[in-house]
This record gives structure tokens, C-alpha cells and sequence, in this order.
């Protein structure tokens, strides 16, 4: 590999640090981080090492004396576009926005690597808060940024024993109400299609789903249990499972909409009548179940509540309440009652 760095002209130019990190095969992020003191893997500090001396890399003084700077700018590191990030986004930037803040995103799809990578890169953009998703597996990774003086704020899931603040819905509360809706009317072999039973939004749905049985005599029977792992796919195949039963349920408890849409597939394709020959709830509520025929029962989550309380948490810690006690925030949801219930 030639060490020299030159421009169209074929002239020296100083090297960067995306030149470094390219040679090093790392994210940009990571030399950064590497830079200023924190913490890395051993084997990308060595590779920065190497990258460093064959580039005669010198650090660029002025650019780290930029570091203290506050930009207005908040960080979210996002799983994804999807329907409730979509609005969350849209309502979290306008808040932010009223407060003279902007909003910069980084999404990573469930990726770890990507996730890693986004927290990397969130260290080089100086950004003044961050705002993420829960993964228990970035446990350390998140502490360091907080460590390093970046206040973070928690919703959807929770990361246990880290500072910082958290707003949540009550999970628990409202898939217990989903459920008891399902008693109500007659149902008894009540199946649920849980995520990724890691992540807290999933306990807590899970755990109401059990509530709801236990407090009307019933056992909570693991046959009815099957994970989508919160994929469309996942929530076909956990369908499939639960409809192969000897005695299937009566009614399904999704507790995302992308594994209820797998399931509404797998039941279209199975030619399965919702909700002739199923009943069927989901946890979140877009807007297209309002227009299916029949449309689905649906718990609704305050989206745009908890993209308010977000902003309005950010605004007090940054404006001189860096040492105020965290707070947890948890927000009421609605059932609302479509055509994909009857009794059974």
C-alpha cells in the first residue's frame, strides 16, 4: 500500500482522520475516541497505531479545541424508520427544534456493529445529549459516553443501572388491558407473540399478557408463547407455530405491529377469517389498521407524548440541571376496540 496521501495534482497533502481510519479499517469514530484519551479494543488501537505512523498523521490542535464548543445538536440512535420512529422523529425534531436544538440521526437496523459504529460517530459530531433505544449488550459502551459528559435520555427500552433518564410507556399496564379485552369476551386459549424477551418493552408486555390470565384463574401455558423476534417474518412463523397446535388459540396478542402484519399474512395466505376464526391484537397502532375492512384492535401508543416529554427532559438537563435527581417517565396508552375482536 503506498503511504503517501496526494490530490489530483499528485502533490503531498497531511493526512487525515478518515485516512487514518480507512488504513486502519476502523470507523471514524473509533480513532476519534482513540484521540481523545477513551477507551478502545486493543486491536484497533494497535491498528491506529500502525495507520498513524505510516501516514505521518498529526493531529489537527484547533479541532480539538473545538470539543468544548455546545453545538445544539442532540443525537438519536435509532433501530430504524419504521412507523412509530417515523413519527417519533418527525414530532421529536419539531420540539427540539422550538428550543433552538436540531436533531441528528444514525440508524443501525439491529445491527451491533452498526450500533457501536453510531455511538463512535456520535463522539466525533460533539453533539450536546443523546437519545437512544436501549440494548443491554451496550451496556459499557453507553456508560463511557456518559462518562465522558454526554447526558442521555432512554425510551421504548431500558438499559438497567445507567444514569440517565428514561421515558417509557406502561408497557405492562396496557397489554393487560389488551388481554383482559380478550377474557372479556369469551376467549380462554389466548396466544402471544413476544420480541426479543431481552429488551425490556418486550418483558413488560409479556409479563401483562400473564397478569391478565393469572388474575382471572387461568395458567399461563408456554405453548401459547412463541417469539417473532420483531420481524414481519418472525411474526409469520410464530403464527404458523401457534395455529399448529393441537388445540390452537381462539385469539392472538402481538406485541409489535410488524409481527401483527406477519401474522395478518400468514392468516390471509392460510385463508384463516379475522375474526371469524381468530381474534387478534396488536401493541402499536399505524395508521393502515384503521383501514383494513375489519380493522385491528390495536394498543395506541403516545408517540407524540413521548416525543414531547423527550424534548422537554433534554431542555431541563441542558439548561443547568446536570445534577438534578433522573427522572422515569412512563406514559399511558389507549386499547382501541376495531372489528378484529369477537367474542369466541
Amino acid at each position: 500500500m503506498n503511504d503517501d496521501i496526494s490530490n489530483d495534482n499528485d502533490k503531498p497533502r497531511a493526512a487525515t482522520i478518515v485516512d487514518v481510519a480507512k488504513r486502519a479499517n476502523v470507523a471514524v469514530g473509533t480513532v476519534s475516541r482513540y484521540l481523545n484519551g477513551f477507551s478502545i479494543r486493543r486491536t484497533n488501537r494497535e491498528q491506529i497505531e500502525e495507520a498513524i505512523q505510516a501516514l505521518h498523521f498529526k493531529r489537527n490542535a484547533a479541532a480539538v479545541a473545538m470539543k468544548t464548543d455546545i453545538t445544539h445538536v442532540v443525537g438519536l440512535l435509532a433501530p430504524s424508520l419504521d412507523e412509530f420512529h417515523g413519527v417519533m422523529i418527525e414530532h421529536l425534531s419539531r420540539a427540539l427544534r422550538r428550543d433552538g436544538r436540531a436533531l441528528l440521526i444514525y440508524c443501525h437496523g439491529g445491527d451491533t456493529r452498526l450500533m457501536e459504529d453510531g455511538l463512535d460517530y456520535f463522539s466525533t459530531q460533539r453533539i450536546d445529549a443523546l437519545v437512544m433505544s436501549g440494548v443491554e449488550h451496550l451496556f459499557d459502551r453507553v456508560d463511557q459516553v456518559i462518562n465522558d459528559g454526554v447526558p442521555l435520555v432512554l425510551y421504548d427500552n431500558d438499559i438497567g443501572g445507567l444514569k440517565a433518564d428514561r421515558v417509557f410507556v406502561n408497557n405492562r399496564e396496557a397489554a393487560t388491558t389488551a388481554v383482559r379485552h380478550l377474557l372479556d369476551i369469551g376467549h380462554r386459549r389466548i396466544g402471544i407473540v413476544t420480541g426479543e424477551m431481552s429488551d425490556s418493552a418486550a418483558k413488560g408486555r409479556y409479563l401483562g399478557y400473564c397478569d391478565a390470565l393469572t388474575e382471572r384463574g387461568l395458567a399461563v401455558d408456554p405453548q401459547y408463547e412463541a417469539s417473532g423476534h420483531w420481524t414481519m417474518l418472525g411474526g409469520n412463523e410464530a403464527t404458523r407455530r401457534l395455529l399448529s397446535l393441537p388445540e390452537p388459540p381462539t385469539a392472538i396478542f402481538s406485541v409489535n405491529y410488524i409481527m401483527a402484519l406477519g401474522a395478518l399474512r400468514f392468516l390471509k395466505d392460510s385463508k384463516i377469517r379475522v375474526p371469524d376464526d381468530l381474534s387478534l391484537i396488536s401493541f402499536d397502532d399505524p395508521a393502515l389498521f384503521g383501514l383494513y375492512d375489519m380493522g385491528i384492535t390495536a394498543v395506541a401508543q403516545p408517540i407524540v407524548g413521548v416525543a414531547q416529554t423527550i424534548a422537554d427532559v433534554v431542555e431541563r438537563r441542558l439548561r443547568g440541571a446536570k445534577e438534578s435527581p433522573f427522572s422515569t417517565t412512563n406514559l399511558r396508552c389507549d386499547v382501541i376496540l376495531r372489528g378484529s375482536t369477537r367474542p369466541a
